[in-house]
């Protein structure tokens, strides 16, 4: 009897891990699948949010933040910000491997992450250091290089990207510095609010601090620089977002 009984949950037990295996797959796939929708829609859809800003609407009793086009943005603030953040934007798959070698020589010192993975972080994940949003982050990142054009990547960054508390966006970033729409930012302001891009609660476009200032005008040579070398033909062709 007791043979009987140990037979009976030795047949169940494997049964268990089993079922829980397959749910857990299909919990895998569910999500996979679900990104792989969120990315296709957001190639065509732009977003209405995103879950840092909704954290700071929560916490600020709002935020400014208004959607334009990549054909409503100054080229200049576009070269301005692929300068500033990710000078081979162009020629990498979402991964820049020599900017990730330095900063490991540098001891991790300086930061390699590209728009690209900037832009998975701020639409699909939460802020912050952890080991399950940079393993998310890399996964989604090359996928979502995929599906969108640079174009879209970029256009998508420049209006989800925070520039002062509560401002996010280059529309919104422009009016509130500069009283401009995005269309109308000069090469000095474009630069300006790409140097401030990094550290935007600490730093100020419209009243520069020196170091403001040296960074934006290093910002305005790098924004011409690849302008004249061609690293700026991924998101300058005339097509649409």
């Amino acid at each position: 009897m007791a043979k009987s009984k140990s037979r009976r949950r030795k047949a169940q037990g494997p049964g268990l891990l089993a079922r829980l295996r397959l749910w857990i797959l299909r919990g895998l796939l569910a999500v996979l699948v679900l990104g792989l929708l969120c990315i296709a829609l957001l190639s065509v859809i732009s977003p209405i949010t995103t879950p840092y800003m909704l954290s700071e609407s929560r916490r600020l009793g709002g935020v400014s933040y208004d959607w334009v086009p990549m054909d409503e943005i100054a080229p200049v603030m576009a070269r301005s910000a692929v300068a500033a953040e990710d000078a081979r934007f162009c020629q990498h798959w979402g991964f820049d491997m020599e900017a990730i070698r330095a900063a490991l020589d540098d001891g991790a010192a300086r930061g390699a992450s590209t728009i690209s993975q900037q832009v998975v972080k701020n639409v699909f994940l939460w802020q912050g250091r952890s080991w399950p949003r940079k393993a998310l982050e890399a996964a989604l990142t090359p996928v979502t290089e995929l599906i969108w054009t640079k174009r879209r990547m970029l256009a998508i960054y420049l209006n989800v990207a925070e520039f002062d508390e509560g401002v996010f966006g280059v529309e919104a970033a422009a009016r509130h510095y500069f009283g401009v729409s995005a269309a109308d930012l000069s090469p000095v302001q474009a630069a300006r609010l790409a140097a401030i891009l990094p550290d935007p609660k600490g730093r100020s476009a419209s009243n520069p601090s020196q170091f403001v200032r040296q960074r934006a005008a290093s910002i305005l040579d790098g924004a011409a620089t690849i302008q004249r070398d061609g690293r700026a033909a991924c998101f300058e062709r005339a097509t649409a977002p």
